[in-house]
């Protein structure tokens, strides 16, 4: 019953986010994209991932390495609709 106890708060206002309809998205980087005003996909159109980590990075959040890969990734979500689905993994965004 301890243990049950020291699970970690779970963040369900990202979890419900639309940006957890993008394939793959890491629940952090939803929380970040909240964190900076950014509160719909259709946001992310015509917005580079370079200046959304910057504007993180600004809010003081802590940062993975790999977000970059994740803003990538849902910029082209959010341009690109039906989206080629062997883009739809951060990987290829690195």
């Amino acid at each position: 019953m301890a243990q049950a106890n020291r699970e970690r708060k779970k963040d369900y206002e990202a979890l419900q986010s639309p940006f957890m309809r993008i394939p793959q998205m890491k629940i952090d980087v939803a929380r970040g994209l909240l964190n900076i005003g950014v509160t719909q996909i259709y946001h992310l159109e015509g917005r580079s991932p370079e200046s959304l980590l910057a504007e993180m990075e600004k809010a003081k959040a802590e940062l993975r390495d790999d977000v970059i890969a994740y803003l990538r990734m849902a910029v082209y979500f959010a341009e690109n609709q039906p989206p080629d689905a062997s883009k739809l993994y951060p990987t290829v965004w690195m």
